[in-house]
């Protein structure tokens, strides 16, 4: 995806986040973030978003850390976490091509990577205030959930510190069954998983579904829309495909 498309993407469900908490209310419980209220969800995201600015903005070379979570509840919290998805929003827009400073993830630019995955993280974040309304959420763009897929197998999880190992080998596939020829071949073992953007070999286990339910189930928000094979291996990557802040 381009980078507009990314920035306007990320501009779009931070208002709905925004919208979906200050309608829960900062005490609700994050049904898809257990041992979460959304006051905890907006200062992580918020949180992130200022982070996430700094380097762009400040043109940081190399990684430095966060500037923690905010003392803050209530109106002024959601004021403080508008504020700050603004400023996200408005640095990357206007940010020039070529801005240079530090990315952890392979991309086109650092910019590309920064709208990428703020748009992603805000997306999922969205999902989770939502949550705490109820079942019912907005929808993810089909190309966007496809977009993010390939950022969480091929990019978070192709690092060497990923988790999601086997003793024996396995091979995990993703299939959309709404988007034509969209498919993922994990091949799991004791290194870190390796991906391939195509259907090759037979799997153990196969995950399918309409795109969106696959992207937010393979961050661990709904269950998988649809499993054949070795559910075992399923559960390989719920235990262990979990990113965390740190």
């Amino acid at each position: 995806m381009e980078i507009p498309e990314l920035v306007e993407t990320l501009d779009r469900e931070g208002r709905l986040l925004a919208a979906a908490a200050e309608e829960a209310d900062t005490d609700a419980k994050v049904a898809t973030c257990p041992g979460w209220q959304v006051r905890d969800l907006v200062r992580h995201t918020g949180m992130v978003h200022r982070w996430a600015t700094s380097f762009v903005a400040e043109g940081h070379a190399s990684y430095h850390p966060d500037g923690g979570l905010p003392d803050l509840d209530g109106d002024e919290l959601l004021s403080w976490f508008r504020e700050g998805h603004r400023r996200l929003v408005d640095t990357l827009a206007g940010a020039t091509p070529d801005v240079q400073c530090w990315s952890f993830l392979p991309a086109p630019s650092p910019l590309a990577f920064w709208a990428r995955r703020q748009a992603h993280e805000t997306t999922v974040h969205r999902v989770d205030a939502e949550s705490a309304l109820g079942p019912q959420r907005s929808a993810v763009a089909a190309q966007f959930a496809v977009d993010g897929i390939d950022e969480l197998l091929r990019g978070f999880h192709g690092r060497t510190r990923s988790k999601v190992r086997t003793q024996e080998p396995r091979v995990l596939r993703v299939r959309a069954t709404d988007v034509p020829d969209t498919v993922w071949t994990l091949r799991l073992s004791q290194e870190p998983p390796v991906c391939e953007r195509e259907e090759r070999g037979t799997a153990d286990c196969e995950l399918t579904g309409p795109v969106d339910e696959l992207y937010l189930s393979l961050w661990n928000r709904l269950p998988f829309p649809g499993l054949t094979g070795d559910a075992s291996t399923a559960e390989v990557w719920r235990e262990k495909s979990g990113i965390t802040w740190s």
